[in-house]
C-alpha cells in the first residue's frame, strides 16, 4: 500500500489590507507586526510536529515568503517557490476593496455558485481548485511517506481541503482559513483525509 504524505498547508499571515481589500496576486504585500508574529507562532507549531517536515513550499507572493521565513529557520530547510501554491488570480478584480465588490450583481455568485464565476480577465475557482490539488499530489508523489509544508493563501487553501474533504466547490466558501493558521491533509493512500482545518488561531486570542 502506497505511503501517504502529509501536507501542511499555512495561509501567510495578516498584512495592511486583510479583510478589506482582494490582494489575489498584487505585489508589494507585506506582513504587518501582527502578521510576523503569527508567522512566528505557526513556525513554533510546526516545529514541534512529528514526524518532522522534510520539505517547505511556498507560493512566490512576498507576503507568504515572509510567513515561510520563520518556518523555514525552525525547520533548518530552505524555502522552494512553488508557483502552483500562488494566490487565485482575481484579473480585473485585484486590489478592490470588499465593501466595494460586495454590491455588485456578481458577488452572490462568487459567495454562493462559485463553481459558475470567472473572474474578469482572470482564474475560475474551479481552475483554481484544479491548479492547487494537482500541485499538492505532485508534491505529495515527491515527498512520498513524509511531511511537507506549503505556504499559501486562504483561497487556494480552502479549496484544497474541501476539495479533501469531498464538499462541493458551490460550497466551500462555508470553510474559514484564518490567517497564518494550519489545516492539515494526507495524499497518497486511497483517499485524502483531513487532518485538521484552521488550526492554531483562536489559542492566539484571534477570530477565526
Amino acid at each position: 500500500m502506497a505511503r501517504p504524505t502529509t501536507v501542511v498547508l499555512v495561509r501567510h499571515g495578516t498584512t495592511t489590507t486583510t479583510g478589506q481589500v482582494l490582494p489575489g496576486r498584487a505585489p508589494g504585500l507585506h506582513l504587518t507586526e501582527a502578521g510576523r508574529a503569527q508567522a512566528e507562532a505557526a513556525a513554533g507549531a510546526i516545529a514541534a510536529l512529528r514526524p518532522r517536515p522534510r520539505a517547505l513550499y511556498v507560493s512566490p507572493l512576498e507576503r507568504a515568503r515572509e510567513t515561510a521565513a520563520p518556518i523555514a529557520t525552525a525547520l533548518g530547510l530552505r524555502a522552494s517557490v512553488e508557483r502552483g501554491l500562488n494566490g487565485c488570480d482575481f484579473g480585473g478584480w485585484t486590489g478592490k476593496r470588499l465593501a466595494t465588490l460586495a454590491r455588485r450583481a456578481e458577488w452572490r455568485r462568487v459567495q454562493q455558485a462559485p463553481s459558475t464565476f470567472r473572474f474578469p480577465e482572470g482564474e475560475s475557482f474551479a481552475e483554481m481548485q484544479q491548479r492547487v490539488w494537482s500541485t499538492l499530489e505532485r508534491l505529495a508523489e515527491r515527498h512520498r511517506g513524509q511531511s511537507v509544508v506549503c505556504v499559501s493563501h486562504a483561497d487556494p487553501i480552502k479549496a484544497a481541503v474541501t476539495f479533501a474533504l469531498g464538499v462541493p466547490l458551490d460550497l466551500f466558501q462555508r470553510t474559514v482559513i484564518s490567517p497564518a493558521s494550519i489545516s492539515v491533509v494526507t495524499i497518497g493512500a486511497g483517499a485524502p483525509v483531513v487532518l485538521c482545518v484552521n488550526a492554531n488561531t483562536l489559542e492566539r486570542g484571534e477570530r477565526p
